[in-house]
């Protein structure tokens, strides 16, 4: 049997992620890496401590639910509360990053961006570029999720 690739198999674990998800409009896990080290996960859910959308269905505001945490985001907060530095670090997503969450990795120095389906915005691929951080494509089967 041959081995995974390093790419492959944080995004694997991404996908794993993504099944603690509570907000059945999508699934999406993250994994923060650095030298093939596991800095953090996360998962989109709820605020901690309040109810699931999964169990009492979702706030909307404009086609969106928004009382989802996306994965990324609660990825950040998890390293931030236990005090792990992911400067530098590269980023393993089951969907690429909305807007606001690609703004926050480029903010905390994320270098490398690993997503697996297209997710909505086209302007993460410019600025991306301007910031020199690489997005790569790893294709991952959404039924699976």
């Amino acid at each position: 049997m041959a081995r995974v690739s390093w790419e492959q198999y944080f995004m694997n674990i991404a996908k794993e992620s993504a099944t603690r998800s509570t907000c059945d409009r999508k699934h999406v896990g993250a994994v923060i890496v650095r030298d093939k080290t596991i800095l953090s996960t996360g998962y989109n859910g709820s605020i901690r401590g309040m109810p699931h959308c999964d169990e009492v269905g979702h706030l909307m505001e404009n086609s969106h639910c928004v009382a989802t945490i996306h994965a990324e985001a609660n990825a950040i907060l998890q390293a931030a509360k236990n005090g792990v530095r992911i400067e530098g670090a590269e980023v393993y997503i089951t969907s690429s990053p909305c807007w606001n969450c690609f703004k926050m990795l480029a903010n905390t120095g994320i270098k490398k961006i690993y997503y697996g389906e297209f997710y909505r915005d086209e302007r993460i691929f410019d600025v991306a570029k301007r910031l020199g951080i690489e997005l790569i494509h790893i294709p991952v089967n959404q039924a699976e999720l």
